[in-house]
Parts: structure tokens; C-alpha cells; sequence
């Protein structure tokens, strides 16, 4: 089995309570190196691509310098979502490594967070990166906020404009307004909750298909958004993912999927799998 992404969650801190994220209740930590280095290998045989995110803020682990040459060592492509207030300290560790390929800012994020800086400086911090990185990464200003907290986004286009004139041009998710620079759009959505009392059996989702997730205590999850692992597969710390993913439980959840039928709980509550319903 190969996947087109793995998402490795290096940590579940974030600098930020930003109203369209539940956060986790899993206990605060930060993977190690060594730890780190053996999920990749471990994953190797599986994915090309692994993407730093499921909770916590990437660039806040103090570490992401040596976490970018392992993956760089092994081959991977990296891809890194941040909410940008931290692109002024950690950027150039993003540009100058060859490993990475593509950075999402979720810019959505001034509006659904209290911040202590002010929506230019927030802006000019994210943009000033963007226009750094231009021609050298793909570098995607995400406003997934449509339906949701999302009064400022004319502003923020307006100084988006500032770093980026014209001409823009329609892209496939978006607007491209730069040699590989995207402002991508998107709709709020909701997280899946186990809390809920909505379910609805007849969805469909990738997870187990085209991607894996892994927490940062090593955590096996079918996708990025089991927050709190409660899809917990099997530890990767501790087994091969090829053995995980043969167990009953995985075998279940991808051929339920294969029915459009969600045989878990949590998939029946997930606001972003009825997409694919």
C-alpha cells in the first residue's frame, strides 16, 4: 500500500486558540530527533510525502531545523501548515531547505484568534516570507473561513495586493498571484466530535487511502483530523506500519470506506467526510 501523504504531527502545542480549531486533550509534547528520524523510516517504504500538521503550531518545536535535514536525508518531500506568526523567526529554516517543497499559512487564523499584533503586522510577517519565498517554495495563503469568521477577508486581500499586484489569475482552489504563490479559498468546517449527536453512516473519506496520520507519541491514525487518536491504530514507536496496517480495525475502516459506509463513531460525526458522501 502507498500513500500520497503522511501527516506527522512533530507536536500538539500551539501558540494560538483559534476559534475553528477544538484543539486536543492529549497531554502536551514534542517529538524527539530520534524519535522523528525512526517514524520516517518507518513510513519510508509507504509515502513520498509527509506534511507537518495534524495539531500544534510546527514551528514552534525548537528542533524543526534538524526534523527538515532527516527528511531531507531520507528523501521526502515536506510539506509545512503554520499559522504564520512565527515565519519571522523560523522562515528561513523553511527556505533553505531543499526538502521542502510547499508552505500553507493559514491566514484565517487572525480572525479566529486573539493576537497580540496587529492584522498588518501579522500580514506583513506571512507576506514578507511569501514574497522571500517566491519561485523557490509553493507557498499557499489559506482562507478556509468562508461561512465562518471571515469579516476581514477583504482587508486582508487588500494588503495581500500590497506585496502581490495584479495581474492575478483564477487557479484550480483559488487565485495564483505569483510565481507559485496561491491564495487558496475554502469553507469552515466541522471536526469531527465523538460528542455529537449527529452521525451520518453514508460517507466516504481518503483516510487509510491516499493518507496516514501519525501523533506525536507516535499514534497511528487513519487521517488528519482524529484529533485526540481516537482511531488509534497501533504506535508506530513500537510496531511496523505494515503490521498496523493489517489489523482488524484498519482493515475495517478502509473497507467500510469502500462501501461509503463509516464503520467508526467518529466518522460518522466528521463534518469534512460528508464531502465525499
Amino acid at each position: 500500500m502507498r500513500f500520497k501523504k503522511a501527516y506527522v504531527e512533530i507536536t500538539d502545542i500551539c501558540n494560538l486558540s483559534c476559534a475553528f480549531c477544538p484543539g486536543t486533550k492529549r497531554k502536551k509534547a514534542m517529538m524527539t530527533e530520534d524519535e522523528f528520524s525512526l517514524v520516517l523510516k518507518k513510513l519510508r517504504p509507504f509515502t513520498d510525502h509527509i506534511y507537518l500538521h495534524i495539531m500544534g503550531e510546527p514551528l514552534l518545536h525548537p528542533d524543526l531545523p534538524a526534523f527538515l535535514d532527516v527528511a531531507a536525508k531520507q528523501d521526502f518531500r515536506v510539506v509545512v501548515t503554520t499559522n504564520g506568526t512565527l515565519l519571522g523567526e523560523r522562515g528561513e529554516a523553511l527556505l533553505s531547505c531543499a526538502a521542502v517543497k510547499k508552505v500553507n499559512i493559514s491566514v484565517h487564523s487572525f480572525e479566529a484568534s486573539k493576537q497580540s499584533v496587529t492584522l498588518d503586522g501579522y500580514l506583513e510577517g506571512c507576506l514578507s516570507f511569501a514574497k522571500m519565498a517566491e519561485g523557490r517554495k509553493i507557498i499557499a495563503l489559506r482562507l478556509w473561513n468562508s461561512g465562518g469568521m471571515d469579516e476581514k477577508n477583504g482587508e486582508i486581500i487588500d494588503i495581500i495586493r500590497r506585496f502581490f499586484s495584479d495581474p492575478w489569475e483564477k487557479s484550480r482552489t483559488g487565485v495564483c498571484i505569483g510565481k507559485n504563490i496561491f491564495i487558496e479559498y475554502g469553507e469552515k468546517f466541522d471536526w469531527p466530535d465523538i460528542e455529537l449527536t449527529t452521525e451520518n453512516e453514508k460517507v466516504f473519506c481518503y483516510g487509510l487511502r491516499d493518507q496516514i496520520g501519525v501523533l506525536c507519541d507516535g499514534t497511528v491514525v487513519p487521517c488528519c483530523l482524529d484529533k485526540d487518536g481516537n482511531l488509534a491504530l497501533g504506535n508506530i514507536f513500537s510496531e511496523n506500519l505494515e503490521d498496523i496496517l493489517v489489523k482488524p480495525r484498519a482493515k475495517a475502516i478502509y473497507d467500510g470506506f469502500s462501501r461509503r459506509t463509516a464503520v467508526e463513531e467518529l466518522c460518522r460525526k466528521c463534518g469534512y467526510a460528508k464531502r465525499f458522501g
